[in-house]
């Protein structure tokens, strides 16, 4: 079993932190208040108060916070890859810019430390069940290494290639993901036309030759609009990143942003 510290034991790493205790492995989150602490007590974690903690003496360090912002702040402005051991591999779960995955590899590298990113497509419900995918980048080694702590919660696990291929896949997914949300509130506005009710489209469609993964997930919500509603936020931000990701390439999405922009508007 491996020493694992965690930042971010929040909406998604909360699961995360009580699957590594439940797997046995010994766990250290930060927690910066009060209410955090007991929260990362409730998990069976050990909750600790600095960056410094969470690092040291950390086989693995997880770091699942919300923006990639966020992610430069905890790996590149703070005290942790200084007070990790070396050989020990930190994980990035945040969907973010492979720009920065590379970044924070590089200056990890000067630490002996490695860096995977390993994004997840899903929600709590899949990590509490231990069945959340990972889109992971990194050498072979890293991965590995890393494996037995993403196995806690992580199936499939996808080495998809070096560092920052995991993200370029999570942008991708999530950007096919946004479009064809799009799609459907554009074949919602149809089936209107038409006579048709939504609920019942949705449904009838997803016994046809355009059902899809994300038509039934839409579907079991009952309303596109009520499904934008709920993910509208995390979708809505992957996109951003994807877009910035684009042109700073000196691209764009194509027809990809006409049509997430046909319904959905992050």
């Amino acid at each position: 079993m491996s020493q694992v510290g965690f930042v971010g034991a929040g909406r998604m790493g909360a699961p995360m932190v009580r699957r590594l205790v439940e797997a046995g492995h010994e766990v250290r989150a930060l927690g910066r208040s009060v209410e955090k602490r007991r929260q990362v007590s409730e998990l069976g974690a050990q909750p600790v108060t600095d960056l410094a903690d969470v690092g040291a003496e950390s086989d693995v360090v997880v770091v699942c916070v919300f923006t990639d912002e966020q992610v430069q702040q905890v790996c590149l402005e703070s005290v942790l890859l200084s007070t990790m051991r070396q050989g020990a591999v930190l994980v990035i779960h945040t969907t973010g810019s492979p720009r920065t995955a590379e970044s924070v590899a590089a200056e990890a590298g000067s630490h002996g430390v490695d860096v995977i990113d390993a994004p997840v497509s899903g929600g709590p419900h899949d990590i509490a069940a231990g069945q959340v995918t990972l889109f992971v980048g990194g050498s072979d080694d890293a991965v590995e290494r890393a494996r037995p702590v993403l196995a806690s919660y992580g199936d499939p696990i996808l080495h998809v290639g070096p560092i920052g291929a995991g993200q370029g896949v999570k942008l991708v997914n999530n950007t096919l993901f946004a479009a064809q949300i799009g799609l459907l509130h554009e074949a919602v506005r149809l089936g209107d036309r038409l006579g048709v009710d939504e609920r019942r489209l949705l449904d009838a469609i997803g016994h046809g030759s355009a059902a899809s993964r994300v038509a039934s997930i839409v579907g079991a919500r009952g309303s596109v609009n009520a499904f934008i509603d709920m993910v509208g936020e995390f979708v809505g931000k992957d996109v951003a990143v994807v877009r910035k990701t684009a042109a700073e390439l000196g691209s764009d999405l194509g027809i990809l942003d006409d049509v997430i922009n046909a319904g959905f508007r992050p």
